[in-house]
């Protein structure tokens, strides 16, 4: 089962929603990621034909289904909210899509039945959906969308609302959940790095309403095509410094020098912004070709088993990811490390990423 949007986009009055991209989705989980406002939200009411395209077709197994209204797609859409009818219990929530598709009541209860499984939600259905705690209910909007069978799943941040614990926990249940569902296309919209690492197969990188990178998510996570999509992909903030390359010879802005080797030798002589994930950094080194820099702590943070370093040097601030609980003071000098393979380079004046 495939989805291809062709040369799709929106405009409203004079403002562009989403300029013209090309997006491949197939069978299982692909992961659409951006800031708020990128047009995430706008892409899924595309595909679910609740807005209509300016210009573009969208084929679903090659038929054009660009005209097909809203009500006759095999689309299913869970929102960040909690959308259950309340009067009715967690099985008639459910069973709804069923009933109105004039579905048998054997086989309204057999489907039921099974999507609740599937969700750890049988024995909640006879409550309704305010005797649910969050994750239960969230549950219940997602068997909703999954009993009706569709091949098209719109998951618009459905997680967002949720604490951390349960959000771990339904990440892994979706992530195994579509790798089941041999003829579904989902699209999970987000705007977390760690969310898009773990749940897609594919990810789309949007910005301002542009796709600004596709691929597999290896591809895209480890190889980001610009420099905004490296930051857009990165939490906490990737690490930026300019630096220079003559003959051979890499030289980070009034701090270290160091031999360009491996996929570095390639670079042209010139000006380049070099990129480091925090979690490239360490304070000692993997192996002999690690570069040193000596920084200093500016503060530190601590997040449930890890530790962010944040540090200067040579003029601008990057943060370090360290692993476990760690304190470190406030102006004291520090070494860090980090393997020549691990930088990102863009050229300085624009974004096209070099190696």
């Amino acid at each position: 089962m495939s989805l291809v949007l062709e040369n799709i986009s929106l405009k409203v009055g004079a403002e562009t929603h989403i300029y013209p991209s090309d997006i491949n989705l197939e069978t299982g989980m692909n992961v659409v990621i951006g800031p708020t406002l990128s047009g995430k939200t706008t892409l899924l009411r595309l595909i679910a034909g609740l807005d209509k395209p300016s210009s573009g077709r969208l084929l679903l197994n090659g038929v054009d289904i660009t005209s097909v209204p809203v009500q006759q797609r095999s689309v299913a859409i869970v929102y960040q909210q909690y959308i259950n009818y309340p009067n009715m219990t967690v099985f008639d929530n459910i069973a709804s899509p069923l009933r109105i598709a004039k579905l048998s009541k054997m086989d309204i209860a057999r489907k039921v039945e099974t999507v609740a499984e599937l969700l750890r939600i049988k024995e909640y259905l006879s409550r309704r959906p305010d005797e649910l705690s969050g994750g239960q209910q969230q549950r219940t909007a997602l068997a909703r969308a999954l009993v009706k069978g569709a091949g098209i799943v719109l998951l618009d941040e459905p997680l967002v609302n949720l604490d951390y614990k349960l959000r771990e926990e339904l990440r892994s249940e979706m992530r195994k959940l579509f790798s089941q569902q041999k003829e579904t296309i989902a699209l999970y919209a987000t705007t977390e790095p760690l969310e898009a690492s773990l749940l897609g197969q594919n990810i789309i990188v949007m910005d301002e309403g542009s796709v600004i990178q596709s691929g597999s998510r290896d591809e895209v996570m480890n190889h980001p095509a610009t420099l905004r999509a490296a930051e857009i992909l990165s939490d906490p903030r990737v690490n930026t410094i300019s630096g220079l390359v003559v003959k051979a010879n890499i030289a980070f802005e009034g701090s270290v020098s160091f031999k360009a080797e491996k996929k570095l030798a390639d670079l042209s002589d010139g000006p380049y912004c070099f990129v480091l994930r925090a979690h490239h950094i360490g304070l000692a080194p993997k192996s002999a070709s690690a570069v040193q820099i000596q920084a200093v702590v500016e503060m530190t943070e601590v997040s449930g088993s890890e530790t962010f370093i944040h540090v200067t040097f040579a003029g601008v601030s990057w943060t370090v990811q360290q692993d476990g609980v760690h304190s470190h003071e406030i102006n004291t000098a520090v070494d860090l490390y980090f393997e020549p393979s691990d930088l990102m380079v863009f050229p300085a004046a624009t974004n096209r990423r070099e190696a």
